[in-house]
Formats: C-alpha cells, sequence, structure tokens
C-alpha cells in the first residue's frame, strides 16, 4: 500500500475543508473574506478553490463573493443576488459585501482568538463594532459602488490609495499574462496584503487604542476632583483622548451643563503641560470653549504676565492649545479660561 492510500492520510485529506470564492479578476471583499476565514477554527486549514463553476462550488464547505446566495445554515456568503439588501446593523445601513458577510458572522470568533478571550469578553464586542466602522465599511461601501459623499460635490483631489484601491492595482494588467495560475497567485497576495492591515489595525486598537479608552474612562470619573462642575479632565500621563471622550459622553448620557471644556496633559516629549479646548466634534477645528481671546498668539513671559499665571509657553492664535511648563500652571489656565 502507497503512503497516499493509507485510511489515515486519505481521512486527514478527506477532512481538510474548501473555502470556495470566483476566479478572474478579483476585489478586496472577496480577498479579505478569505483571509478572515483562515483566522477562524473551522476554516483555518481549508483549501481555496477559485472558480464560477456552480458544480464545483457546490463541493465547497463555504462560499463567498459568488453563487448568488446568502444562508449561513448552508454558509453561502454572496451578496450580488438580487433582493440582497443586508446591513451590519447596530447603527450601520451600508450594504455589505461578502467581507462585511463574513465579518459580521464570524468576527467576534476572529477578534477573540486573536486576543486569546472568551467571545463574551467586554473587549470583543466593543472592537468588533470599531472594526466594522473602521476598517470594513468602507470596503463595503466600495464593492458596493456607494459613494462617500453626494455625487454634486466635486473632490478636491483624487484618492487611489485606499485598500481596495491597492488591491485592485494587483491584478494583472490588460497586457499582462493572465493566465489562471497567475491570477490566482496575485490573489493570495492581495488576500495577504489586506488581511494583513487589518490585524495590524485590530492589533493597535486592542493594544492601544482601548487601554486609551480606559485612560478616559477614569479620568471622566474624578473630573469633578478637578473642577467641581466637571469641566476639566486631568490625564496624568497623555493618551489620544478625542474619540473616546465624545463615545463615552453619550454613552454615559453627560449633560450638556457637564460636558469637559478643557483637557489637560503632559507633553509626550517636551516635560511640559498642555491644556487643550475640546473641539465640538472629534473632527471639528471649532471648540466649545476656546481659550481666552487675549491669550491667543501670545508666548512666553508677556503670556505669564498678561494671564497672571508663571511658567506660560504660548497659546495658539486660534485659541484651541496652549501650553504651561507645569501642571498647576495648565491648571491654573483652565480655571481662568472657564470664567473668561
Amino acid at each position: 500500500m502507497s503512503t497516499d492510500d493509507h485510511p489515515a492520510k486519505k481521512l486527514k485529506m478527506d477532512a481538510t475543508k474548501v473555502i470556495g470564492t470566483h476566479n478572474g479578476t478579483f476585489h478586496c471583499d472577496e480577498a479579505l473574506a478569505v483571509h478572515l476565514l483562515k483566522r477562524t477554527t473551522a476554516y483555518a486549514d481549508a483549501e481555496l478553490k477559485r472558480t464560477r463553476d456552480p458544480a464545483i462550488l457546490d463541493t465547497c464547505d463555504i462560499v463567498v463573493d459568488v453563487g448568488a446566495v446568502y444562508d449561513e445554515t448552508t454558509q453561502r456568503f454572496d451578496h450580488h443576488q438580487k433582493g440582497f439588501t443586508e446591513v451590519f446593523g447596530h447603527g450601520f445601513n451600508t450594504k455589505l459585501s461578502s467581507a462585511g458577510l463574513v465579518y459580521k458572522h464570524f468576527g467576534k470568533e476572529i477578534i477573540a482568538n486573536r486576543l486569546q478571550v472568551r467571545q463574551d469578553d467586554p473587549k470583543v464586542e466593543v472592537l468588533w463594532l470599531k472594526m466594522y466602522r473602521d476598517f470594513i465599511e468602507a470596503i463595503d461601501a466600495i464593492d458596493n459602488g456607494i459613494n462617500q459623499y453626494p455625487t454634486d460635490l466635486q473632490p478636491k483631489y483624487r484618492n487611489r490609495t485606499d485598500v481596495s484601491s491597492r488591491v485592485g492595482h494587483l491584478n494583472p494588467a490588460w497586457n499582462e499574462s493572465a493566465d489562471a495560475q497567475t491570477v490566482d497567485a496575485k490573489f493570495l497576495q492581495a488576500s495577504a496584503l489586506v488581511g494583513t492591515e487589518f490585524l495590524s489595525r485590530l492589533d493597535y486598537y486592542a493594544n492601544a487604542w482601548l487601554p486609551a479608552r480606559d485612560l478616559v474612562v477614569d479620568a471622566l470619573e474624578k473630573r469633578k476632583q478637578v473642577d467641581q462642575n466637571g469641566r476639566i479632565i486631568l490625564f496624568e500621563q497623555f493618551a489620544p483622548w478625542k474619540e473616546h471622550l465624545f463615545e463615552l459622553e453619550a454613552a454615559l448620557g453627560i449633560p450638556e451643563a457637564e460636558k469637559p471644556l478643557y483637557v489637560l496633559y503632559p507633553d509626550e516629549t517636551g516635560g511640559n503641560w498642555r491644556i487643550q479646548a475640546v473641539p465640538v466634534a472629534p473632527e471639528s477645528f471649532d471648540s466649545r470653549k476656546a481659550l481666552p481671546e487675549q491669550w491667543r498668539g501670545v508666548r512666553d513671559e508677556e503670556l505669564s504676565k498678561l494671564s497672571g499665571v508663571e511658567g506660560c509657553i504660548f497659546v495658539h492664535a486660534s485659541g484651541f492649545i496652549g501650553g504651561n511648563k507645569t501642571k498647576e500652571g495648565v491648571l491654573r489656565l483652565a480655571h481662568l479660561a472657564l470664567d473668561m
């Protein structure tokens, strides 16, 4: 009996699962969908078949982005069929591509596996929603031809460096060889590209973004120790805070009269302290209450004399940020600014 005929080996070969997707030109959504499936327990060791032959696809354990069927029970995840309207939910209304479909059903398992925690760990839910909003949704929208903004607006520049574009650029050019072997190899390259970026982003959110969220939660809880009305937040170490602050204000139901106006934190490199006015929205340049106009654009000793606070370094001309040499200095500036 040859090695290939050994019953144990035949059983192992028969048990190998197969992921199916279409052949030919590939896109970011199925490239990511395949990579995500390879991060699950069920499909970690699965083989890949790229074909549009229904008979071959019917032999696959799971099929993505081809077949005109969306049915979780039969592990079919296409989005091209007439009448398909599936969205992620949880406030997201973009029609899903194969990436979004796979992520919706397998994303929590993938995240839990990466973090080596249980799926019911609260971090998993937070990261599942965060990764959809910041990584997957744009891939869904681009694949489904959904514009990011109204078509009557003329863009000021062209963007062809997003991950969907970069995956698309890996397809063979019109005057290059496009045989099945070449295109399949390039598909694997594309899947690795977008998959690596997905995991890198997930790692950042898990290891840096979430810990920063914990710091913001702690600072919000202690803000009335800094200012009795809760209008000043103090961080003892620098952390990215804007996005977390707005989300947590909404989640905690903080009334408008108690929302922070100023955030104080140590400079990352200079050994000084910063006072920053909270913007009206995370992406806005307008502040809830900018630093006083008479301080804006003034620096060093002149600013110290004008404000009556020692150790001043600067206040930006727009009033959104300022600096002082000490924590006590920025605290004093913040309390003064509240009443000006």
